[in-house]
């Protein structure tokens, strides 16, 4: 990870991560994602989501992060594919982490598509373990 610089993400620095998001298999994106709704998850979890930037200042990874004060919740972690294997995405993980014990927060989920076979790879190398005994339902409030 060698000169590689992780920062607190801001919202401007949406544009650069909505490319990267959108660059990057396994992220689905909807109307959740957009910049005023990314803002507002910011100003919700303050200092818990990072950019990862190489010296030149280009982005080469995100995540979001946060917590309900019960579990943390890790959303859209990216790693630019260019970039892959040089352990951004674990440092993206532990940075969060860090993070989450600061607040006192003793579990974190995340969710992942089940086809997304990529990121389950990463996911079960970093040490997370695979919940076969629940079900995510989701229902639109509007």
């Amino acid at each position: 990870m060698a000169g590689i610089e992780l920062h607190e993400m801001r919202g401007e620095d949406w544009p650069e991560v909505f490319a990267l998001w959108l660059r990057c298999e396994g992220i689905g994106l909807s109307d959740s994602d957009s910049r005023e709704a990314i803002g507002a998850y910011l100003a919700r979890n303050p200092g818990m989501s990072a950019v990862a930037r190489e010296p030149d200042g280009r982005l080469v990874g995100a995540v979001l992060c946060g917590d309900d004060g019960r579990r943390g919740y890790l959303h859209h972690l990216a790693v630019s594919p260019d970039a892959r294997g040089r352990g951004i995405g674990a440092a993206l993980l532990a940075r969060c982490f860090e993070r989450l014990a600061g607040r006192g927060i003793p579990k974190c989920n995340v969710f992942l598509f089940g086809d997304n076979e990529p990121g389950r790879e990463f996911w079960l190398r970093a040490g997370w373990n695979a919940r076969r005994d629940l079900e995510i339902l989701q229902k639109l409030v509007r």
